[in-house]
């Protein structure tokens, strides 16, 4: 994380959706954002080393043979397992939400008004679970 800021990745192919949470984040938050329409420009742009990534998981509203989310989270975690990445749909789905995990999503989102409020929350948690995965480590080194 550079100037402790969190660097964000936000990826949606619905253009407003996407600028409604950039705004979100910029005005309540002391984070860098990148955003991003497609899986494929999310992947290429890894190298500026996202802390988080908020992920669509469809992504197929600009051109239908883009890569859906499942497919670029796993192209993420095979560039970077430690990347934490949360998906967010509008689909109220269980079975999606299910399978998200099982490709090693942080978390599942639904779209809707409170979708921010629980992003903030799960982004918070990461990053006390890296504080604590860091003390840990610190103290196992002493040992």
């Amino acid at each position: 994380m550079s100037n402790d800021k969190i660097k964000i990745f936000l990826v949606d192919d619905d253009s407003v959706y996407l600028k409604l949470l950039e705004i979100e984040f910029l005005q309540h938050g002391d984070f860098e954002i990148e955003t991003y329409a497609t899986g494929e420009l999310c992947v290429e742009n890894l190298k500026h080393a996202p802390d988080v990534i908020v992920l669509d998981y469809y992504l197929d509203g600009i051109d239908k043979s883009a890569m859906n989310g499942i497919e670029t989270l796993d192209k993420i975690k095979a560039i970077n397992p430690d990347i934490s990445v949360i998906m967010l749909s509008s689909q109220d789905s269980i079975d999606i939400a299910i399978d998200c995990m099982h490709h090693r999503a942080f978390d599942y989102v639904m779209k809707s008004e409170t979708a921010f409020l629980r992003l903030k929350k799960i982004i918070s948690r990461i990053f006390s679970y890296k504080r604590m995965e860091k003390q840990l480590n610190w103290y196992m080194e002493r040992m």
